[in-house]
């Protein structure tokens, strides 16, 4: 925890005021607002130039107070709350009064966490309220997991940037629709399915589409400047080559399995054998290659199981279709 008690209280009259708070959590960094003020809610979809039908996250100090946010919470719901905040886990509810519409995209449901990072924690405590915070991008980009990337990304668009070290998970959370008869899985993230499954006794699906809006569902979403192509793992060494071939300036995550396999490409990350690891530095590794100036990245999927699932997800918005020029 790098922030002084003298820098969250700043944090929190920013708030207060109307202002936006660059803000770390345990996944990425969030960019924050009051979220009952719909003004300074509408002002985070304009500085990220994020379409304002994609709500935000509400992030609240502790499980206990989901009931003033919520209009009802059902079994599961209290259940998953009880396991897993603080942490990385957002449910999807029912939204109550306090929360403005410009927060939910327009939906009458709300989603809500309570991040597990020491400075969120003292922030929303010394703020007193809810604070809705997607992350600290430009709209679709990669995702911060440093406060210098939050500066680098927003610039002056981001009020007050409070900094808390690197982001120990490294991908957002992940987010359970619990409206319905039986919780679904809307966005792979932080908390595995397992764990998940483990804790309602039941499985749990991961639906390919939904009806509830959710952030990352856009096509292309986590995405470095240069375009990512997805290969089988043990195509990853020829599909790079043949590409730097054909001039492009190529960047090549290497899989665990080819560890020690020369590769002529431009840039080259060799990626750790603990998901863990490969999650907390996924979005570093996509910005180190945008830095070394790559414009295009091969990589291959992880096996989809346990942290594999979010990081497979992740991977496959960054390499979705591109808007046209």
């Amino acid at each position: 925890m790098t922030a002084t008690t003298t820098d969250i209280e700043r944090a929190a009259g920013v708030l207060r005021a109307g202002g936006l708070v660059g803000l770390p959590t345990e996944t990425v960094y969030g960019l924050g607002a009051n979220a009952e003020d719909p003004a300074a809610v509408t002002r985070i979809f304009e500085v990220k130039g994020r379409p304002p039908s994609h709500p935000l996250i509400v992030h609240i100090a502790a499980a206990d107070q989901l009931d003033d946010w919520v209009e009802e919470v059902p079994l599961a719901a209290r259940v998953l709350a009880d396991r897993f905040w603080p942490g990385p886990l957002t449910l999807v509810l029912r939204r109550g009064r306090r929360v403005p519409l410009e927060a939910t995209g327009g939906l009458e449901t709300v989603a809500v966490r309570v991040p597990d990072h020491p400075v969120a924690l003292a922030l929303l405590s010394a703020f007193g309220g809810g604070v809705t915070a997607p992350s600290a991008n430009r709209f679709g980009s990669v995702s911060p997991t440093t406060a210098s990337d939050v500066r680098l990304e927003l610039g002056d668009g981001v009020d007050f940037v409070l900094d808390g070290g690197p982001c120990e998970v490294g991908v957002e959370s992940t987010i359970v629709d619990v409206t319905g008869e039986t919780p679904a899985i809307l966005r792979p993230g932080g908390v595995t399915r397992e764990d998940l499954e483990a804790v309602l006794g039941h499985p749990v699906a991961v639906p390919s589409t939904s009806g509830v809006r959710v952030p990352g569902q856009h096509p292309s979403h986590y995405a470095p400047r240069a375009r990512v192509v997805l290969v089988e793992p043990e195509s990853v060494v020829a599909e790079a080559e043949l590409a730097q071939e054909e001039g492009h300036r190529v960047g090549v995550f290497l899989p665990p399995s080819l560890v020690g396999a020369e590769v002529k490409a431009h840039a080259v990350v060799t990626l750790p054998g603990s998901p863990a690891a490969y999650a907390q530095g996924l979005y570093g590794f996509l910005r180190e290659l945008d830095q070394q100036g790559c414009d295009l990245i091969v990589a291959s999927l992880p096996v989809e199981v346990g942290l594999g699932l979010a990081i497979a997800n992740r991977l496959r918005r960054a390499a979705g279709p591109r808007p046209s020029a």
